[in-house]
């Protein structure tokens, strides 16, 4: 146990607290200035994401110009060569200021780009690679004609009527939550028709069809690439959303695994399912926007108390004070459960 803690011993736990499992996002959670309250504020946070940007070169510096600086972006943050990397830098970020308050996670979701995050964090791949194997797929996919993802209000087996022409289901999230992808111009007729049949569908922010057949050529050359890289087995619980369950050493050491994730559907709320039924949980959303909060919250476990579901970033884009209010609630949150949190890294909040 750490000597310093930032544990309210007037309001100590009657139980045991529940272990931490941190959930990572993938793209569609990324919007501007995400997490930029955070960055040159609190130390672990900064250190991780200028690590992640140095990765990648040159490119760092103008990715986080489009990220903080104050001119309009030289890319849009919503294109696959902003969201992808900004993306897996926060939720890294934000990963490893939640690890440096002395929270050690029993078990790591991502979803989509936030597997790779995850995987990272377990030690299936080194950051250098991990960044390398971003790079790889934002290479392949802006070479993809123009595509995009819906989020529907409907159960996957009600949507069969819009797949075909190009359009998949892109990812169960949770009851009455789907996504479709696809190439732009099918994609656009199936938002019409969907919004037409009176259905709640929403677009969401991407310029890719990722999770659909369009992406097969991406998949093929991002597979050529990892070829070369080195992986390893998990080194703690890894739950996939491209399996449902528990991701396995084979899973983790094959790089067609981790390059069909491009084409793959996303089963989000079946690995969800397969981690909550090992036992309770404080699920801590790592990344923007607590999407993947509210898909937790529509399950039972969370419904009814068992389990709980916390973001660390606020729900739309707002102050830098918003931000830093959010991570202290995430934080007391902790605090409340009975985690002993390192009182030299939460005091800055």
């Amino acid at each position: 146990m750490l000597p310093a803690t930032a544990r309210d011993h007037n309001h100590p736990t009657t139980r045991r607290p529940r272990p931490v499992a941190l959930l990572l996002p993938g793209q569609g959670a990324q919007h501007p200035a995400m997490a930029a309250g955070l960055y040159r504020h609190e130390p672990e946070f900064t250190a991780a994401v200028d690590e992640v940007l140095e990765h990648f070169g040159a490119e760092g510096a103008r990715i986080r110009a489009d990220w903080i600086g104050e001119t309009s972006p030289s890319v849009p943050l919503d294109d696959v060569r902003r969201a992808q990397p900004l993306l897996f830098a926060v939720d890294y970020g934000l990963a490893r200021m939640v690890l440096g308050w002395g929270v050690r996670p029993t078990a790591l979701l991502g979803h989509s780009a936030g597997e790779l995050v995850a995987a990272t964090l377990a030690g299936v791949v080194p950051l250098p690679e991990a960044v390398a194997m971003v790079r790889e797929r934002v290479r392949a996919a802006v070479r993809i004609p123009a595509g995009g993802m819906l989020a529907v209000g409907l159960a996957a087996d009600r949507l069969a009527p819009y797949v075909g022409d190009d359009i998949a289901v892109a990812a169960v999230n949770a009851n009455q939550q789907t996504m479709l992808a696809g190439s732009a111009a099918p994609l656009a007729g199936v938002l019409e028709r969907l919004r037409h049949d009176g259905h709640a569908v929403m677009v969401v922010p991407a310029t890719s069809p990722f999770h659909s057949p369009a992406m097969a050529p991406a998949a093929k050359e991002v597979e050529a690439a990892y070829r070369s890289m080195a992986f390893s087995p998990p080194d703690i619980a890894l739950y996939s959303g491209y399996t449902g369950s528990l991701m396995t050493p084979e899973e983790a050491c094959s790089p067609r695994f981790w390059a069909r994730q491009i084409t793959d559907t996303v089963y989000f709320a079946d690995a969800l399912e397969s981690l909550l039924a090992v036992e309770d949980m404080l699920l801590l959303e790592a990344g923007p926007r607590q999407t993947l909060t509210a898909f937790a919250r529509r399950h039972r476990a969370v419904r009814h108390g068992a389990s709980v579901a916390v973001p660390l970033l606020p729900a739309r884009p707002g102050t830098p004070d918003r931000d830093r209010a959010a991570v202290r609630a995430a934080v007391d949150a902790l605090t409340e459960e009975g985690h002993d949190l390192a009182r030299a890294a939460v005091s800055r909040l």
